[in-house]
């Protein structure tokens, strides 16, 4: 795990190797272990490293390998990177460490662009080729590993993060209007190859991008997982089960101690339940809490102390006062690669701060409930007929109607037209997904979960050079659950196919429990030194200045922060003020 950050000439010139430098030391929180540069011709890549495998010098990066003329920069790891080492030594290939960086250079020598196809993880790349000239940029299926890009007339830049981007200089940072809608329509979610910047997009998951000598890009999608009935007599809960197995066992490779991010829920519980299954002793887990607010509690360490206990782990319970969350939270902005509202990403942001004090690489259990349907707004749609899928889910996930952005943004900041509503549209009216429920989870699973929970996992512990690893994102598993009958997964009140799997491993009483969240009350009840930050960052003068919002509709959330919710009962001002902090921590 790692950060990474490089430019490609596009009109024959020599790259700018000090930009390119600049944006990987912004870089430096994801990879305090080591740095490396290198520039060749028209291209130059630079590479901070998080020592996870091969912890000598041998795996450091840019690695480049003379006898195959490629040099790459890599930022993830290759869960199966032992068995295709075995596989490609008995093919020929010799080896000068024991790293995956290398694996990933050899199979893009043995395979081409192809090569992902092989691959079992989480992975953002770029290999260069020495004999064409051609650079390939590449990301994981579900996109947890990040890639963003800028590109003019005369180069293209690349780096892990957008800030990183932003260092480099030279970026068109006027906000994308298609991006604003849908930030602020459907649930803060901005679907690649967006950002909220015009000059900035991001690479979009399972794609490969070709660079030629030329100046020729092109984009091939590698991977979709197929939401139809294309598997018969399955064993449904046995399958789940182990599928699972394989995914957690994967993502103990490491050259280094891996703990668990356990919450209390059924996710995070069943990864440890597995891990103990199969013969970890001692492991690290470790917990979050923080002070009620407006009558909600702020930790569930009554469920992840249960689980604790049942499997004996070195149990790290982690509680945070206020003194500590609002400081966090300036800390936590600055951390975004992209604005992002959910309340939790503090909560992952401290808690990585604590973690990464123990271990370098710890399991999560996000993507559950978007891979197994574990949301509220999923059972509303199980009988809603399949060419009124789009506009159901809209009224079920969707913030507020795009007719109300009109008395929120400003007349320069608005679209006429339904951006948010035209994506989605567009993503349910694509063949295949032949319920509704499987066109929703489809397209949580490739758009909303990439460009939410997922991102901010990796932003929030890759602020702190802690790398999160994700069973239930494993592809595998992923394309079975998307096979598997949507009513199995709706059953006992959403991801019942993985709570039966679950039977047996994990105490009762924490799969019966009623569905959890990561509680951050102080934000999601703004009050206190809470609302003062919101009434600062919108009132400050480069919010006046940018003249993004209505100054009625900003006075009337602050005159009432707790009544104006979003149809998902989030915080319509906490929303709002997000973006106006994110642009200012970033300097926008």
């Amino acid at each position: 795990m790692c950060g990474l950050s490089g430019e490609v000439r596009l009109d024959g010139g020599v790259p700018d190797v000090a930009a390119v430098v600049r944006m990987a030391s912004v870089l430096e929180p994801r990879g305090p272990d080591g740095a490396g540069s290198w520039s060749s011709g028209r291209v130059a890549l630079a590479h901070r490293r998080l020592k996870i495998i091969d912890l000598s010098e041998r795996g450091a990066q840019p690695m480049a390998d003379a006898a195959l003329g490629l040099t790459g920069v890599f930022n993830g790891c290759l869960y199966n990177y032992r068995e295709l080492r075995t596989l490609l030594r008995d093919e020929g290939y010799t080896f000068f460490s024991t790293s995956d960086t290398e694996v990933l250079l050899k199979a893009y020598h043995r395979w081409g662009r192809d090569c992902v196809d092989h691959f079992k993880g989480m992975f953002a790349f770029a290999v260069v080729e020495r004999d064409t000239g051609t650079v390939v940029l590449a990301r994981d299926r579900l996109g947890i590993k990040p890639l963003y890009v800028t590109r003019d007339a005369q180069r293209l830049r690349f780096a892990s993060t957008l800030p990183a981007l932003l260092a480099g200089g030279g970026v068109d940072t006027s906000l994308d209007l298609v991006a604003l809608h849908r930030y602020m329509t459907f649930h803060s979610v901005v679907p690649a190859p967006r950002t909220i910047l015009a000059g900035v997009e991001k690479l979009p998951p399972a794609t490969v991008r070709t660079i030629t000598a030329d100046g020729r890009i092109e984009d091939r999608c590698y991977w979709r997982p197929d939401f139809t009935r294309s598997l018969d007599g399955v064993e449904w809960v046995e399958a789940v089960r182990e599928a699972l197995r394989a995914a957690v066992a994967r993502r103990m490779v490491a050259d280094v101690p891996v703990g668990v991010l356990l919450s209390g829920g059924l996710d995070s519980s069943l990864i440890v339940a597995l891990l103990a299954e199969a013969g970890q002793r001692d492991l690290a887990t470790f917990s979050i809490g923080f002070t009620a607010a407006g009558g909600e509690s702020g930790d569930e360490f009554a469920y992840s102390d249960l689980v604790a206990d049942h499997f004996g782990t070195d149990h790290h319970q982690i509680r945070v006062d206020d003194a500590r969350l609002l400081p966090a939270l300036h800390g936590a902005v600055a951390a975004m690669s992209e604005p992002m509202v959910s309340h939790d990403v503090v909560a992952f942001y401290l808690l990585s701060q604590e973690v990464a004090q123990h271990v370098k690489v710890v399991q999560s259990g996000q993507g559950a409930d978007e891979v197994f349907a574990g949301y509220s707004w999923y059972p509303p749609l199980a009988d809603v007929p399949r060419a009124e899928a789009a506009d159901a889910y809209a009224s079920v996930f969707f913030d507020a109607p795009h007719s109300e952005l009109a008395a929120l943004l400003n007349p320069a900041y608005l679209l006429e037209r339904d951006a948010a509503a035209e994506f989605v549209r567009s993503h349910f009216a694509e063949p295949g997904a032949a319920t509704a429920v499987d066109a929703a989870l489809r397209l949580d699973t490739t758009v909303m979960l990439v460009d939410d929970p997922v991102k901010r996992v990796d932003n929030m512990t890759m602020a702190w050079g802690l790398e999160a690893r994700t069973p239930f994102l494993d592809h595998e598993l992923v394309e079975l659950a998307a096979a598997c009958p949507p009513e199995l997964k709706l059953a006992s009140d959403g991801k019942g196919v993985l709570k039966d799997a679950a039977r047996g491993l994990v105490p009762d009483a924490v799969i019966d429990r009623t569905k959890g969240y990561f509680p951050v009350p102080a934000i999601r009840h703004l009050s206190g030194p809470y609302l003062e930050l919101v009434r600062d960052a919108l009132t400050d003068p480069a919010a006046k200045a940018r003249g993004l919002y209505r100054p009625e509709e900003v006075d009337r959330l602050l005159a009432a922060p707790d009544e104006h919710r979003t149809t998902l009962g989030a915080s319509r001002l906490w929303q709002v003020a997000l973006l106006e902090l994110w642009l200012q921590s970033h300097g926008v």
